[in-house]
């Protein structure tokens, strides 16, 4: 009370009594007395806080709470996401009567508060350090709800951010997340800080000794960065991105966002981090996360080329010319069956190399018992086994162009048509990359006289591939000498050389 000095005063120096001090202040008698017993400020807390706002969205604030509480703790909303639902819903009032309600309901519910720890305040130089971590978050992928793994980098020194997406957690999405974050941030920090990641880190010794992993080793050889890995069940070393994963959550998660797939969702998360890069710097007054990026990226160190970040593993080709990866099935050549190649896997690419080519490269699918099959491996087992292309699992799922796809059917339903069409592939392929295209014109010609034969579209690929012929010169080069006399036949020698057959 502001007025606790001067009731004092005038009770004790000036002999006033407690009706009047009361009387000229306009203040009961009780609060006087309370007055008298203080001698510093009273501080004032209120045991019922009214809501007014507040009264007619209980019942709904009370359903959501319940409904989020049967859920991983990942996925409830904080009291701020429920504030802004109960705005959509109508509610004027402010976010403070909404935080008290959820604490108190959560403290009704048993859920006690964390207890706080004291931490010593941290500074990182411009360029210096970034922090890495992983979040398991649940988004809809084409009307599927989905667990995803995002990654998380966060610059220590201009809290810009970078979030990636991936299906899993696994050493190629480690290695293709970094190579993004460095596209993004045009420069790589240098030194990381890293929980003990199976990926990053296969051993832990005493103190901050680590055996890091090879291959991330060779990817941090590459980039110039030093890795640094934290005291186990110590989070509070990279503070910063541990925060972020949370506040991530909070601000791009919940509710549960939608999208088509995973190109879709990264395009969004780049976008949301340019977007969030605007926000107020926490330390740093009137500037933002953009302005002291643009101050940081001058001392990270540049990007001279991007590492390919695959993880290399052999296998042998099985007799259906196909190798196993992560539960799904990828063509190789035909020629290498029953030999061994090198399965190169990144976050979206299968690359099947051996004696120093590439044999097959395939886009990665990440479901279960999947056939990814290019027809062009198999053409060789083909002129053996032309009866396979009826039947056979990579024909049938072959996308040709409609021309190519409606003569197929119809020199199939012919005397001898498998090996008919099988000899319009073998010609297509001898062409090259343009032999399909090629193909495709023949087919289309074909379809245009209304006679249907393999024979047809074999004379008219050649027809559309034979070299061209030299134009006829007009005109002769000048110099080149001229006759001035003009020749004169003589058919009397004719005469001596049948004269010289009747002799002989």
């Amino acid at each position: 009370m502001d007025h606790i000095a001067e009731i004092r005063r005038r009770h004790f120096i000036s002999g006033e009594a407690i009706g009047e001090i009361g009387k000229s202040l306009n203040l009961s008698r009780p609060t006087v007395r309370k007055a008298l017993k203080a001698e510093t400020e009273p501080v004032y807390q209120r045991q019922v806080q009214p809501t007014p706002k507040l009264g007619d969205f209980k019942d709904q604030l009370t359903d959501w709470l319940v409904f989020d509480s049967k859920l991983p703790k990942r996925r409830r909303r904080t009291a701020q996401r429920l504030f802004e639902g109960l705005q959509a819903e109508g509610y004027q009032g402010s976010y403070g009567p909404v935080q008290r309600f959820v604490h108190d309901w959560k403290l009704a519910s048993g859920k006690q508060p964390v207890s706080k720890q004291a931490f010593v305040p941290l500074a990182f130089p411009a360029g210096e350090t970034c922090q890495f971590d992983w979040s398991y978050e649940y988004v809809l992928l084409d009307g599927i709800l989905q667990a995803i793994k995002v990654a998380h980098f966060r610059l220590s020194y201009s809290r810009k951010m970078f979030l990636v997406a991936y299906p899993r957690e696994a050493q190629e999405m480690v290695l293709d997340a970094h190579a993004r974050a460095f596209t993004y941030f045009d420069g790589v920090p240098k030194r990381i800080i890293y929980d003990n990641l199976k990926t990053v880190v296969d051993a832990i010794f005493v103190g901050k000794e680590r055996q890091f992993n090879r291959r991330f080793l060779t990817m941090a050889n590459h980039y110039l960065f030093e890795p640094v890995a934290c005291t186990p069940a110590s989070g509070w070393e990279k503070g910063q991105v541990e925060n972020q994963v949370g506040n991530v959550r909070e601000w791009l998660f919940t509710p549960t966002p939608s999208f088509s797939g995973f190109d879709d969702l990264n395009a969004w998360l780049a976008l949301r981090c340019q977007e969030l890069a605007n926000r107020s710097h926490p330390e740093q007054a009137g500037r933002t996360i953009a302005d002291c990026f643009t101050e940081e990226q001058a001392p990270l160190l540049p990007v001279k080329a991007v590492f390919d970040g695959y993880v290399e593993k052999t296998m042998r080709v099985s007799s259906t010319c196909l190798v196993k990866v992560d539960h799904n099935r990828y063509s190789v050549p035909a020629e290498w069956v029953n030999r061994v190649v090198s399965v190169r896997l990144t976050a979206d690419r299968i690359r099947l190399v051996a004696d120093r080519q590439v044999l097959a490269e395939h886009a990665r699918c990440y479901g279960r018992n999947q056939l990814v099959c290019d027809p062009w491996h198999y053409l060789p087992i083909l002129e053996q086994k032309p009866g396979a292309l009826r039947h056979g699992a990579p024909f049938q799922q072959w996308d040709l162009p409609t021309p190519i796809r409606i003569v197929r059917d119809r020199i199939l339903k012919q005397d001898k048509g498998d090996r008919a069409f099988v000899e319009l592939l073998l010609m297509a392929r001898s062409l090259g990359e343009t032999g399909l295209e090629t193909l495709e014109v023949a087919c289309d010609l074909t379809l245009q006289t209304g006679v249907i034969a393999a024979a047809i579209v074999l004379n008219e690929m050649r027809r559309l591939t034979e070299a061209v012929r030299p134009k006829a010169l007009h005109s002769l080069p000048a110099n080149i000498p001229t006759l001035h006399l003009d020749v004169q036949a003589d058919c009397s020698r004719y005469d001596s050389l049948r004269g010289y057959r009747y002799e002989h």
